[in-house]
C-alpha cells in the first residue's frame, strides 16, 4: 500500500516530427525559475493517466495521445517521497496556450536541445529514452467491471447477468482512461457483463462493439484454445484495440497476447505487470510495433486499476 504522504504525478513527453527531425515540449515554470517537462500532481480520486493528459493540457495547451511508458521517477520533495509516471506522446489536438503563473513559456525544441535546455538531469535521459522508442498501437485486454453477483441474479443465463451500480460507474470512469491511447477497435466477449463494460466507450468515439464469441466464460470453459487462437491473431492487427473478457478468461488471453507479441510472462521484467489476477475494471496494455519480420512485437507494457472512490 502507499505510503499516505507519498505525493504521485504524472507527466510526458510530448514529441513530434519534422524535417530536421524530432522536437520536444518544453515549458518554463516562472515560480520554479526552470524549464521542465509538462507534468504535475494528482488530484483526489484521479487516475494517473487522466492526470497525465490534463497536466499536458494545462501547462501547453496540448491534449496528448499517450504511447509507450517511460521510466519511473521517483524522489524526495520537502522530505517526501514522490513519484512520477511519464509516457511517450504525441500531440493529438490543439487548444491554444495562454501564458500564467503556473507556465509563462512553451517551446518546441529539437531532442538534441534537451541537455542544455532542460533543467533536471533525469528529464533529459527522459527525451532521449522517448525520441528511441517507435510509434506504438495499443493492444489492451480489459476484465469486465464489477457484475451483480450471481447470487442476486434471477436470470437463467449467466450471460445475461449485467453490471452492479458499481459496475456502471466503473464503465464510465473507463471512458477517459481507455481514450487516452486512441483506441479505435472496441472488441468484447458478448456477455452482458462484458458488452456494458465497453459499450459507453465505443458511444463515445461513434464505434460499435465486436461481438467475441470465444471470449465468453462458457466457451472458454469447452475450449480455452479457441480464445487463445482468437487473441493471437488480434494481437497481430495493428490498429488500437480494447478487448473485454472475463476473470477465468483472462489468464488464457493473457499467455496469448503475451506469446504472438514475443514477450515472456516469467521474464522478472514483465512478472507483475502480466500477472492476470485483474480487478474488475483492470486492464493490461501491450505497446507494439512491426518488428523486422513483419508480426508486431512488444516494446512496452503496463497495468492499471480504476481508482476506489
Amino acid at each position: 500500500m502507499a505510503s499516505p504522504n507519498l505525493i504521485r504525478a504524472a507527466g510526458v513527453v510530448l514529441l513530434r516530427h519534422t524535417d530536421g527531425g524530432q522536437e520536444f515540449v518544453v515549458v518554463h515554470r516562472p515560480g520554479r525559475q526552470d524549464w521542465s517537462l509538462p507534468k504535475g500532481k494528482l488530484e483526489a480520486g484521479e487516475h494517473v493517466l487522466s492526470a497525465a493528459l490534463r497536466e499536458c493540457d494545462e501547462e501547453t495547451g496540448y491534449w496528448p495521445l499517450l504511447q509507450a511508458p517511460l521510466p519511473l521517477q521517483s524522489y524526495s520533495v520537502d522530505g517526501r517521497p514522490k513519484i512520477v509516471h511519464y509516457w511517450k506522446a504525441k500531440v493529438r489536438e490543439e487548444n491554444g496556450f495562454a501564458p500564467d503563473d503556473e507556465v509563462d513559456e512553451v517551446l518546441w525544441l529539437p531532442t538534441s536541445e534537451a541537455p542544455h535546455r532542460l533543467t533536471y538531469p533525469s528529464e533529459v535521459d527522459l527525451v532521449a529514452r522517448a525520441a528511441l522508442l517507435p510509434e506504438t498501437s495499443p493492444f489492451i485486454l480489459l476484465r469486465h467491471t464489477k457484475a451483480l453477483k450471481r447470487s442476486d441474479f434471477n436470470g437463467k443465463a449467466d450471460a445475461e447477468r449485467p453490471l452492479s451500480g458499481q459496475g456502471r460507474s466503473q464503465a464510465k470512469a473507463l471512458v477517459p482512461i481507455l481514450d487516452a491511447f486512441g483506441v479505435t477497435g472496441v472488441r468484447s466477449s458478448p456477455s452482458k457483463r462484458c458488452h456494458q463494460s465497453v459499450a459507453r466507450f465505443a458511444r463515445s468515439l461513434a464505434l460499435g462493439v465486436e461481438a467475441e464469441e470465444a471470449l465468453t466464460e462458457e466457451a472458454h470453459q469447452k475450449d480455452p484454445r479457441a480464445a487463445d487462437a482468437r487473441i493471437a491473431m488480434l494481437a497481430q492487427e495493428s490498429e488500437p484495440m480494447v478487448v473485454c473478457s472475463h476473470r477465468p478468461v483472462l489468464e488464457t488471453i493473457v499467455a496469448a497476447a503475451a506469446r504472438s507479441l514475443g514477450v515472456d510472462p516469467a521474464d522478472e521484467r514483465w512478472r507483475d505487470v502480466l500477472d492476470p489476477r485483474l480487478p474488475p475494471g483492470g486492464f493490461i496494455v501491450f505497446h507494439r510495433d512491426v518488428g523486422p519480420d513483419g508480426r508486431m512485437r512488444t516494446v512496452e507494457v503496463e497495468r492499471h486499476a480504476i481508482p476506489k472512490p
